[in-house]
């Protein structure tokens, strides 16, 4: 099925926009990046460009297979450009009226019968396909950061979802070269469900002075075999997002679990968010 879509928009100007279109682009999609400011949008081009450029250093790919891949790309700020996109996959910030707004306006745009999806971690896709006059064509397809080396896509089935649109987005992320897994539409999916009490947790020890931020994280990495630490993963997600996820699952479940710690909230308002902006859990200015 995934012979049906040739044609990959992607709405946002972040690193997991980016990502996706490396990734949609590597597996012979054509793919129109979309962001409001057409400097963002050459940004985003200029991104991939230095990532195949890395590739091709590293003989992971030829200049030639680069040149061809490059090739499928373009970066546009007129959302009118998505007009003929077979699939349109969003990625923009994590606010639930954004993406509504969005969704009713990519519904206006692009062609009936394209497929609608979101990139979202946490947000209910069911409030984004009654934004549409095609609830039964609107579905999750949330890649994981980095797109490019993440295996696991969670295609989320909203009740308005058609076999078929679960069927083709899912035909999708395999041809991507990703490991497709469906889940139900409540918030958090499955990774984020099970993954952000236990980051949450991690917060919460290093707020009691049950241990320090460099033990907790080499706890972690040597006792469970896990790649990296909580604190720095959290860092690495950013805190913000961090925030509104836990946010949005305690919405949802009333779970204490999911209740943010205070700590986790103060370097928020901090501006202190991890990687993005130089200073988390730990120091990333030097």
């Amino acid at each position: 099925m995934a012979n049906e879509i040739s044609h990959v928009g992607i709405v946002g100007s972040g690193i997991m926009g980016s990502g996706i279109a490396e990734v949609a682009a590597k597996a012979g999609f054509t793919v129109t990046l979309r962001s409001r400011k057409q400097e963002s949008a050459d940004a985003m081009v200029a991104s991939l460009a230095k990532s195949l450029d890395r590739q091709v250093s590293r003989e992971r790919i030829t200049q030639a297979e680069r040149d061809e891949i490059f090739g499928r790309v373009s970066g546009v700020s007129d959302v009118a450009a998505l007009a003929d996109c077979d699939l349109v996959i969003e990625s923009v910030v994590e606010d639930l009226a954004v993406k509504e707004a969005l969704f009713a306006e990519l519904d206006g745009i692009v062609k009936p019968g394209a497929i609608l999806a979101t990139n979202t971690s946490t947000l209910p896709v069911i409030q984004l396909a009654v934004s549409t006059n095609r609830p039964d064509r609107v579905c999750g397809i949330h890649f994981f950061n980095p797109a490019p080396a993440m295996k696991l896509v969670e295609i989320i089935r909203p009740h308005s979802a058609s076999d078929e649109t679960i069927a083709e987005a899912t035909a999708f992320a395999a041809a991507c070269g990703k490991n497709p897994v469906e889940v139900k539409d409540r918030a958090g999916f499955i990774v984020n469900h099970l993954l952000f009490p236990y980051l949450n947790n991690a917060v919460r020890m290093l707020e009691n002075g049950t241990a320090s931020r460099d033990h907790i994280d080499e706890a972690m990495q040597g006792g469970c075999n896990f790649p990296m630490g909580p604190l720095a993963l959290l860092d690495l997600v950013g805190l913000d997002t961090s925030l509104a996820i836990l946010d949005a699952l305690y919405d949802e479940y009333r779970d204490p679990h999911y209740a943010a710690v205070p700590l986790l909230r103060r370097m928020v308002s901090a501006g202190h968010l991890g990687r993005k902006s130089g200073e988390g859990f730990y120091d990333y200015s030097k």
